[in-house]
């Protein structure tokens, strides 16, 4: 672990609960600091580079609020289909047009993860491949009217009600949820020394 760094001094650059838990199961005292970024892909962005870069650039604008003493965790998840970014849907409406885009097709979830202490950083992006069981429109009404989808990316929570949607995956499930949770130890321990209490 770099001089000066301890386990307390770990900032969770997110108001996530699900990351929250994830940090707090592995045994790790933190706070949180919320960034406050543009969270939109710049025109012909792609999605790993937005990802990556949307992990960054919370990272990095809670530095400028923090300093660069504390070890910052930022990620950011996204649901790509084909080329599409399906970010958060903004209604009922465009909740139940992901998930009709969703429906018995296998998409990606990609979360950009970044890491930065003592002015050095590790970025890092994970993908995940789901695969959507065919939906009705019945089902679908269930689910939005449910109000878990509102605020999720893609429509949708593996971890909750939405887990019913979910034929398959191939990849990290951490990751899906929002953190993927290996690979970010992995950086933790590698790249920056730290021993992580589990």
């Amino acid at each position: 672990m770099p001089t000066g760094i301890r386990r307390s001094s770990i900032i969770l650059a997110s108001s996530s609960p699900r990351r929250r838990a994830f940090l707090k199961q592995l045994g790790l005292r933190f706070r949180i600091v919320v960034p406050d970024t543009d969270e939109r892909p710049r025109p012909n962005e792609q999605p790993v580079a937005f990802a990556r870069r949307a992990a960054r650039d919370k990272a990095h604008a809670v530095a400028q609020r923090v300093g660069d003493r504390p070890i910052i965790i930022a990620a950011d998840t996204i649901v790509v289909l084909g080329r599409t970014i399906l970010g958060k849907p903004r209604n009922a409406a465009d909740a139940r047009r992901m998930l009709n885009l969703l429906s018995s097709r296998t998409h990606e979830v990609m979360t950009g993860v970044c890491v930065r202490c003592g002015g050095r950083e590790q970025s890092l992006v994970a993908r995940t491949r789901v695969e959507f069981k065919k939906l009705t429109r019945q089902e679908i009404d269930f689910y939005v009217n449910s109000g878990e989808p509102m605020d999720k990316a893609g429509a949708y929570a593996i971890q909750g009600i939405g887990s019913f949607l979910v034929r398959a995956i191939r990849g990290s499930y951490t990751n899906v949820v929002g953190l993927p949770v290996a690979e970010l130890l992995d950086v933790l321990e590698r790249d920056f020394g730290m021993k992580v209490p589990l």
